[in-house]
């Protein structure tokens, strides 16, 4: 019997904890990189990647830094991250491509921006304007990436009169061999001076002057070369100008590379990785001042990038604007942000207690940045690239009152970060010089979830006279706050009215024993017993009260009867 009764205990008091556990239980929702992807509210300057971890992560995007020179000067845009070769193309739409079986091309993690970059792999040097006999300034077609105009907007479009042009591009080189031929443009424009690639059309009887723009490696710098380009304003003169770098290139690194006109001063300077090389001037002297020589175009003229050429190339443009500075850093210095949508956890007023994260740094430069990873604290990194997160919660996912707050991913949040709905949001920033990016790859959202307390038990109904006694053990859940007592006069329909103490439900409170006056003799009533574990103002509009209400007890049911009195029937004992 003794045995017996201890093991009675037991089971109470396992019930007792359980039951504790059912009201606050300490939850989490786990989002990886992907899912905040897809919940994403808000996002901008961000891209997900899958080659940094096992899983994807989030990071700077890189394309953010050149998209703001695509207008409204930009005249070509190739950003090889179309993956295939042949679908390469102009995003400004101006310029036609043509590529060589011999291209192939890399995905994100060589590339210098965006999510690829060309790979030319040494094919012979194209033989240099060969002009056709019936058709003036045809050049033949030869070398692995061409690009021709295909809009007579184009900038490079025949027998064009250019003003300020900028020509840039990133470039990878495997050696840096002299001779290396890395971009060329000819064409052959209608008459001028004689020329030994100048040919004479017998359909005309007139001359051709070769053109050509030429950059080629020469002792691991590039040497720039415009022959018969730059023309007298009466178009009838023609100077050739050679400008080249001072600064070694070093192989299998990116350097960027950009050389831009002003067709006010005549003015061309040559810049690597934003600093300036070498200027020179389009004039008869070669120095500032005096007669401006500028562009004019022939016909036929095309591009060929990487005609003998081993590397890499990316983000190859053309503007028709004097460039102001080079664009140089991978990450825009003023970062990037995601905010999600509402994250449903299930049940109002829970209590979120903190965010759990996984993430690091990666960079192109620094291929142990990747390896730079960690679980919670504060992600800033040794080159200054972090990351900054935020959190707000609420019971209605279209009103936030609370403004963000900032938080450390693994320390505890203060107690107002409660409600049933939860929105994150992650700033990232670069390093100090635009390299490196932080990156994220899950965040956990742990959370004590506020489920309703359970029913009260043995729940005891006794009829009087014109009055029902009530009586019922407390719930197990030691965050209860009172019951509300539902009544009605069919089986499991409790919209009651007419007790003295109100329609149905009726609140007592903490009580675990009432007398629910008012009833009619003769009338069967039925009665259910719930649990709440707080209050809360449910209407902004009538200030009605909203209860956080658990489930219901067994059902109870009594007739009050004329002349019958209070029963002494003992009440179950309280907490």
């Amino acid at each position: 019997m003794r045995n017996k009764a201890y093991f009675i205990a037991v089971l109470y008091i396992l019930f007792l904890a359980l039951g504790s556990l059912h009201s606050f239980e300490e939850r989490s929702v786990t989002l990886t990189s992907d899912t905040l992807w897809r919940m994403a509210d808000y996002r901008s300057g961000l891209i997900e990647e899958g080659m940094i971890r096992p899983g994807s992560v989030l990071l700077l995007s890189s394309e953010r830094c050149f998209a703001p020179r695509q207008a409204p000067a930009a005249d070509l845009v190739l950003t090889f991250d179309e993956g295939n070769p042949s679908h390469f193309r102009d995003s400004v739409g101006r310029y036609r491509i043509s590529v060589s079986p011999s291209v192939t091309s890399v995905d994100r993690r060589h590339a210098r921006a965006g999510s690829g970059a060309v790979l030319f792999q040494g094919s012979s040097p194209m033989a240099v304007g060969t002009f056709h006999s019936q058709v003036p300034g045809n050049v033949t077609a030869g070398g692995p990436l061409v690009i021709e105009p295909q809009s007579s907007t184009a900038l490079f479009s025949p027998n064009t009169s250019i003003r300020d042009f900028t020509l840039e591009f990133w470039l990878h080189p495997l050696t840096m061999e002299n001779g290396e031929q890395i971009l060329q443009w000819v064409s052959a424009r209608p008459g001028g001076f004689a020329h030994p690639y100048q040919r004479t059309a017998a359909t005309t009887g007139g001359h051709f002057t070769f053109q050509r723009i030429i950059a080629t490696s020469s002792r691991n710098r590039l040497h720039w070369s415009f022959t018969n380009f730059f023309s007298s304003p009466d178009r009838i003169t023609n100077i050739d100008i050679n400008i080249s770098g001072v600064t070694p290139l070093v192989p299998r690194t990116w350097s960027h590379h950009l050389i831009r006109f002003d067709a006010d001063t005549g003015m061309i300077e040559y810049l690597v990785n934003g600093r300036s090389e070498a200027i020179v001037y389009a004039t008869p002297t070669g120095r500032e001042g005096g007669e401006v020589y500028t562009p004019i175009t022939g016909e036929n003229g095309s591009f060929v990038l990487g005609g003998n050429f081993t590397g890499m190339m990316d983000e190859f443009r053309i503007h028709g604007n004097f460039a102001q500075g080079a664009v140089t850093r991978r990450y825009p210095l003023n970062g990037g942000r995601i905010e999600t949508r509402a994250i449903d956890l299930g049940v109002g007023n829970n209590q979120v207690l903190m965010l759990e994260a996984s993430g690091g740094r990666a960079s192109v430069r620094d291929v142990r940045a990747s390896r730079d990873f960690r679980r919670n604290g504060r992600f800033r990194f040794a080159d200054d690239s972090e990351m900054h997160f935020f959190v707000r919660a609420s019971n209605n996912p279209f009103r936030w009152d609370n403004p963000w707050q900032p938080v450390t991913p693994g320390e505890a949040f203060p107690r107002t970060v409660v409600g049933r709905y939860v929105q994150l949001a992650v700033d990232f920033y670069p390093s100090a010089d635009g390299e490196s990016s932080p990156f994220l790859e899950e965040i956990r959202i742990v959370f004590l979830r506020d489920d309703p307390p359970l029913p009260p038990t043995r729940l005891v109904a006794v009829a009087m006279d014109g009055a029902v006694q009530l009586t019922w053990r407390h719930s197990p859940n030691p965050n209860t706050q009172g019951y509300l007592i539902y009544y009605g006069t069919a089986d499991n329909e409790f919209f009651g009215y007419g007790a003295t103490l109100g329609p149905s439900p009726i609140n007592v409170g903490m009580r675990n024993s009432i007398v629910i006056e008012g009833l009619q003799n003769g009338t069967l009533y039925f009665f259910r017993v719930a649990a709440y574990s707080h209050q809360s103002s449910g209407h902004m509009l009538d200030d009605s009260v909203s209860y956080h209400v658990g489930e219901f007890s067994n059902e109870a049911r009594a007739r009050p009867l004329q002349g019958m009195s209070t029963v002494n029937t003992p009440l179950p004992r309280s907490r």
